[in-house]
């Protein structure tokens, strides 16, 4: 793969699991909006729980998948033989933690890195999503128990 077939690829496989991250964030909102609201005010603590187990659910469901898309992506493009290499590499590659053991030849190397690119978005993402969520949660909590005070 050229140069610039690496960059054009990896950066479409790239946006797809941006749009899935946020997408997803959008229904995970809407999920927990939902959810709190069948709860009564102030929350109890294993409510929080349930809220929060929900949210990280959610999103890891959401990075599983974007992990799967740049497996497809690798035996696709015939980088990787087999599935299981390939999850296997996705997974290290998109999580940053690269063990060394599977490597991609020269003509692959820069397409690679846009998983690990992908990873450090998604997770970067998710992460302000959880605590802008969290922080959104237990301000609300603690502005309606304020007021019965």
């Amino acid at each position: 793969m050229t140069l610039w077939n690496q960059l054009l690829w990896g950066s479409v496989y790239l946006s797809v699991c941006l749009i899935l991250e946020i997408s997803v964030l959008v229904l995970c909102s809407a999920v927990l909006n939902k959810l709190s609201a069948g709860f009564p005010k102030p929350f109890r603590p294993w409510q929080i729980g349930i809220l929060l187990v929900v949210a990280i659910f959610i999103i890891l469901g959401s990075h599983t998948a974007q992990v799967w898309i740049w497996s497809a992506a690798f035996v696709l493009v015939g980088a990787i033989g087999d599935w299981n290499t390939s999850v296997y590499f996705s997974l290290a590659t998109y999580t940053t933690l690269g063990y060394g053991d599977v490597v991609l030849g020269p003509a692959l190397r820069i397409f690679a890195a846009f998983a690990a690119v992908t990873g450090l978005f998604g997770f970067g993402i998710s992460t302000a999503f959880l605590v802008s969520a969290m922080g959104r949660l237990f301000s609300l909590n603690g502005e309606t128990h304020s007021a019965k005070d």
